[in-house]
């Protein structure tokens, strides 16, 4: 085998979202016997995927993707991938998939300590076995009889707010920002000595006998230890120019605030009733090179025209190009900050009187007996949507900050690129769901009763106090620490979302990790009041109906009553019932915990923040609940 072919081999495998939300670009991954760390978007290659899918199409989307980043980007790309690796392991289709490389370069000899970079030649690799890609590894020939020693990454990394990343500075670190006096290049030595109260890791030079413990690098005080920022974007191979002026912070290999994926989702719902406009838009990246009528039958003997557009005829589909192309072009700039809205359409569509006509991506329908009876005073609406497809796209990605999701300025998006993309991954997974609109009266009224009750004023200080301790210090000017202030009626949605989520989970046959919710409560201008539960997994699983059938009148008074009943105990009590954040406390929740309505993180749109079951059944103060009676 030559030298390359060891290298261009597989090391592990991931799922299409977990390049979305877990090991995306940037991102460090710990394989069993190192971490590597996954290359920017120029280095994925697609020459050899055939004709295998290399675009998915979701225009709203893309739109909202060139928002963000620039109409140089026209296409969301799955991850390169084609059959064939578990039947012939060694195989062509072993050599295709996202590029990865070895991070943090410098490695540790789990025998003899030897601490030196990949570069330095001292270890080798070794990844021989087609079968079993999680047995490769670095290892080092030393001791008695130069046998073969397992050699792992050095745990530690430097990162910063501005999105880079870089190898710890060992050598320097050792000999206290000198260079070794008695060589250019010595050797270290990394003993972990354990300990309970932070790290105890010894690094020492071989050649002049200095030694220091990692433990002076680590906290506040050991930020004065440590060199500035380089800027280094290492999934691209890129230092920024003039450096960085962040101070680095030390992390360990594995921690979770590495690298958090900033992804942009949106559900394929038709703009209309013209079921050619919709496919139209569907497949506009394929349509809006056609330069004319005449080019038409020569482009439907190619994919996807050679299928999707046989009901129509030449005329009819120009016709329907020219349209979409005006309606395009008449659409003014839009150079906002802020996120684009990808929910509007969404609502537009679930809650109009008359549903979209089915397609391919959606289809949903109203029981033709409506709400139940008993329900009335909890739903407005019910819509049980049997298909659905959810696509992703990632966008760019942050360090140490988590990205906020109603303001983009307040941390610093690191790019997938070294120049302007012209292509994002993305992903798509279909699924079901239910469509719950509440009573638009009934909240109104609601929100007037509480807007001025301590638990609001209580719930809105604390988002104050939130934004003003992680932000406050890095805006310029007048910093205005109610921005994005969801409101309560946002709490009563997602709370009674929550609810509803912990209890189909029982029932519905998918585990809660598998569900995943939209919230659709507008603002002061627009208010809305739905909730969308849906299924999410990249798999079949989502397709099996067991949600949708809940949303058939029995099940959904069972369920509904279930889970307000349910919501007025919880174990934790009386600390749970009695929480509301009060200064200097800065928590997002009120009577809300594990035990009651947290849920997991891939389920949950904003990190089980925002929840409070007083404000939806009564606990303490009947007059705080949405419903005060459970129907």
């Amino acid at each position: 085998m030559t030298e390359p072919a060891r290298y261009r081999r597989r090391v592990g495998a991931a799922r299409p979202s977990h390049l979305m939300f877990t090991s995306g670009v940037g991102s460090l991954i710990d394989l069993p016997n190192f971490s590597a760390l996954v290359n920017g978007i120029d280095d994925w290659r697609y020459d050899k995927v055939g004709e295998y899918p290399q675009v998915i199409a979701e225009p709203r989307l893309l739109a909202a993707v060139q928002h963000m980043l620039g109409h140089s980007v026209h296409e969301l790309k799955p991850a390169p991938w084609v059959p064939g690796t578990d039947n012939n392991p060694d195989s062509e289709a072993a050599r295709i998939g996202v590029p990865v490389r070895p991070f943090p370069s410098w490695m540790r000899c789990t025998a003899c300590n030897l601490l030196a970079p990949i570069e330095s030649r001292a270890f080798d690799f070794e990844n021989d076995r087609p079968r079993k890609p999680h047995e490769a590894r670095f290892f080092h020939q030393c001791g008695r009889g130069n046998k073969r020693r397992l050699v792992v990454g050095a745990r530690f990394v430097l990162a910063c707010t501005a999105g880079h990343m870089d190898d710890f500075p060992y050598l320097e670190f050792v000999h206290r920002g000198d260079s070794c006096p008695a060589a250019p290049k010595p050797n270290l030595e990394m003993e972990d000595r354990g300990g309970n109260l932070g790290a105890n890791v010894k690094i020492t030079c071989r050649r002049c006998n200095s030694t220091r413990n990692i433990s002076e690098a680590m906290g506040r005080r050991g930020q004065e230890h440590l060199p500035r920022c380089r800027g280094r974007h290492p999934h691209l191979g890129t230092f920024a120019v003039g450096g960085c002026d962040q101070q680095p912070h030390v992390l360990v290999v594995g921690a979770s605030n590495q690298w958090f994926g900033l992804t942009l989702a949106a559900l394929a719902i038709p703009s209309g009733d013209d079921q050619l406009a919709n496919t139209v838009e569907q497949y506009w990246e394929n349509l809006k090179a056609v330069p004319g009528l005449n080019m038409i039958p020569f482009m439907r003997t190619l994919p996807p025209m050679s299928y999707e557009f046989e009901r129509w005829s030449d005329e009819e589909l120009w016709a329907a190009i020219e349209r979409h192309r005006a309606a395009l072009d008449s659409q003014p700039a839009n150079n906002r900050p802020d996120y684009p809205d990808l929910r509007t359409p969404e609502w537009q569509a679930f809650s109009s009187p008359t549903l979209p006509p089915p397609t391919d991506d959606f289809a949903a329908f109203r029981h033709p007996d409506g709400v139940p009876a008993q329900l009335k005073s909890v739903y407005a609406d019910v819509v049980q949507a049997e298909r659905l497809r959810e696509v992703r796209a990632l966008v760019g990605f942050t360090r140490l900050d988590a990205p906020d999701p109603e303001d983009p300025d307040l941390v610093i998006r690191a790019p997938l690129a070294r120049s302007a993309p012209t292509w994002v991954p993305a992903s798509d997974v279909r699924g079901e769901g239910i469509f719950l609109r509440a009573p638009e009266d009934t909240l109104a009224a609601w929100e007037e009763r509480v807007g001025d009750s301590r638990a609001a004023i209580a719930h809105r200080e604390a988002y104050g106090r939130f934004r003003k301790n992680r932000y406050s210090d890095r805006i310029q000017g007048d910093f205005d620490e109610y921005r994005g202030w969801p409101g309560m009626r946002y709490y009563a949605l997602h709370t009674l979302s929550h609810l509803l989520i912990r209890t189909i989970a029982l029932e519905c046959g998918y585990n809660s990790a598998s569900l995943s919710e939209r919230i659709y409560a507008g603002d002061e201008q627009d208010p809305r009041s739905g909730i969308l539960i849906y299924t999410a997994v990249p798999d079949a699983e989502g397709t099996l109906g067991g949600l949708v059938s809940l949303a058939e009148p029995e099940q959904l008074v069972r369920l509904t009553q279930r889970a307000l009943s349910d919501a007025q105990r919880c174990s934790s009590d009386p600390l749970c019932a009695e929480r509301l954040p009060r200064r200097p406390e800065d928590f997002l929740h009120g009577a809300a915990c594990h035990v009651c309505l947290f849920v997991s993180e891939t389920t949950c749109e904003r990190g089980n923040r925002f929840l409070d079951r007083r404000l939806v059944v009564p606990i303490g103060d009947p007059s705080l609940a949405l419903f005060q009676e459970i129907p």
